[in-house]
């Protein structure tokens, strides 16, 4: 029996609206970005807590909600510890490093004006003071910093609460998904959940190691500030590849105001430092961590970052992470029915 005009505007009908819903689905979510990445770093959080609350429950024999709590207050104590230990070292260092650094910037500027080059660096500081385009682009990026950093606490306490009721949190997004795929979702989540709980243990390791490399390089080379530089370094080793180009700036900085010769210096110390990371470290960690291609990575940490600006930076390689083992799972094996190794798979 064929279908009547009336069942093909109908169908017509419904798809338009099927339509306009993803649309809108996805406008909303754009518009609710920031708070999506917020999302996210929630769940990172969760995942470090309940990777500590596994090992606690496992050679303690501790309940559960009792692991998250301890995980939690562990991961506080050890901060506290570390900053009551090191923090008026930190202090005097930081406050140091902000005296020197304009010194460095007028030295650089000296440079270029004798090669020719004018005074860039003055005219780009004139510019900040004067709320000129360069200023108002530095403006910006200090209220995304500091939007971030007040939102850290969102992503703690969201951490927290996660960590406490995984399946609680986890069942109620597996019943958006029909039926007949919640399976297939479940498994992809717990893949994410797993490779991403690997690239973090692997991620800390590398930024210990480089933050006691740098520290011992710039101290043993008399560097000022050695300590706040390779906190700097180990930190911003979360972020791939600008991180450690950015970290060795202010150390160089600081190192030309005393000469030119002890940043050479400096400049080895970080190009050796990086690539005993990248031939000696990595490989090592890989072997009970995730591995993500190069070149995903660096395009996610740019794509992020235009999403959702710092916050995006920061959150660009765990993000990856996720992104490239579901779009394994759901597309390349279970679209495509492409065999596909996924990350992390075979480690523990």
């Amino acid at each position: 029996m064929s279908d009547t005009p009336q069942d093909g505007e109908a169908s017509f009908v419904r798809r338009v609206l099927i339509v306009i819903a993803i649309a809108a689905g996805v406008l909303l979510l754009w518009q609710v970005r920031s708070v999506v990445v917020l999302l996210f770093g929630a769940v990172m959080m969760a995942t470090i807590f309940r990777a500590i609350a596994g090992v606690l429950e496992k050679r303690l024999r501790l309940p559960e909600q009792l692991a998250v709590l301890t995980s939690v207050l562990l991961i506080v104590g050890i901060i506290g510890g570390v900053a009551w230990s090191i923090g008026s070292q930190v202090s005097a260092q930081s406050q140091n490093l902000a005296n020197t650094l304009p010194q460095a910037a007028a030295i650089i500027d000296d440079r270029f004006a004798a090669m020719g080059f004018g005074h860039p660096v003055a005219m780009w500081m004139r510019n900040l003071h004067s709320g000129g385009l360069i200023g108002s682009d530095l403006k910006g990026f200090v209220s995304s910093v500091t939007v971030s950093a007040a939102s850290f606490l969102v992503l703690f306490f969201g951490g927290i609460f996660l960590a406490a009721q995984p399946r609680l949190y986890g069942i109620g997004l597996i019943k958006l998904i029909p039926p007949a795929r919640r399976r297939l979702v479940a498994e992809a989540m717990e893949d994410s959940d797993h490779a991403l709980r690997l690239w973090l243990k692997g991620q800390l390791w590398a930024m210990i190691l480089i933050f006691l490399m740098t520290w011992a390089g710039l101290w043993l080379l008399g560097v000022p500030s050695a300590l706040v530089l390779a906190l700097i370094s180990g930190v911003l080793e979360f972020i791939p590849y600008a991180g450690a180009i950015t970290s060795a700036v202010p150390a160089i900085m600081v190192a030309l105001v005393q000469s030119p010769e002890l940043a050479m210096w400096v400049v080895g110390l970080y190009v050796v430092v990086h690539h005993v990371e990248a031939y000696l470290i990595q490989p090592v960690i890989q072997q009970f961590a995730v591995e993500i291609p190069a070149v995903i990575t660096l395009f996610a940490l740019l794509a992020f970052g235009l999403l959702f600006g710092v916050l995006g930076i920061l959150l660009a390689a765990p993000l990856a992470v996720v992104s490239y083992v579901l779009v394994k799972r759901l597309y390349v094996i279970e679209a495509l029915d492409t065999p596909t190794p996924i990350p992390g798979e075979n480690k523990d």
